[in-house]
């Protein structure tokens, strides 16, 4: 898989030629800036390390063909990119074992395939994995607990601390809870345990 380095003065300036140049979208690129010194002055710059989404994703297509039959399991995998997130649904002849215990062992494959793609291209990516949907249906009934808390808080105005999730489900939440009007949410903690804390937020609070 092919890496594109640029060197400018300014990230920005740097990061939109390089768009320019390879004719893509910032969604269609994941990037990693670095500075480097150069020269008797020691003269700075901006270094922009770019990997193609499409590429990125056809590369963890590939690990994840070789994880799942290494399992000897039979599976399709639907491949989706969609604002800088890369999406796997797998359809397989063993679901459960590929799932486990409470989506264990789907998390393990998903931690286990990001690492193994940071590991080649040394920038990080958003990549989520799924089951015939198992994700979907689970994070569908979270969000609608969650909602259901959300009212609760703007009642009683005292915050509600939710289980740690992973920074996709913590994402979906504060976008699902972005739409009520005295509610806020703030992550805190530290991964892998960070969590979502549920707020009243006054109406004239921004």
């Amino acid at each position: 898989m092919e890496k594109y380095l640029y060197k400018g003065k300014n990230e920005e300036e740097t990061l939109n030629q390089a768009l320019e140049e390879l004719k893509l979208e910032r969604n269609e690129v994941f990037y990693k800036v670095s500075e480097e010194k150069s020269g008797l002055l020691k003269t700075k710059k901006k270094v922009v390390e770019i990997v193609k989404v499409k590429d990125v994703a056809d590369l963890g297509k590939k690990i994840l063909e070789e994880i799942i039959n290494n399992m000897g399991i039979e599976s399709q995998i639907e491949t989706k990119t969609r604002d800088n997130l890369i999406s796997y649904n797998i359809y397989s002849n063993n679901n459960s074992m590929l799932i486990g215990k409470k989506g264990r062992i789907l998390n393990s494959i998903q931690i286990y395939l990001k690492q193994a793609i940071f590991k080649k291209i040394n920038i990080k990516t958003n990549i989520v994995i799924d089951i015939e949907n198992y994700k979907s249906k689970q994070l569908y009934y979270l969000i609608k607990d969650v909602k259901k808390i959300a009212r609760e808080v703007t009642l009683s105005k005292v915050p509600v601390k939710l289980d740690p999730m992973n920074s996709y489900e913590r994402r979906e939440i504060h976008n699902a809870l972005s739409k009520f009007d005295y509610i806020k949410t703030e992550s805190e903690g530290e991964e892998p345990n960070r969590y979502i804390v549920i707020k009243y937020k006054d109406k004239n609070e921004k």
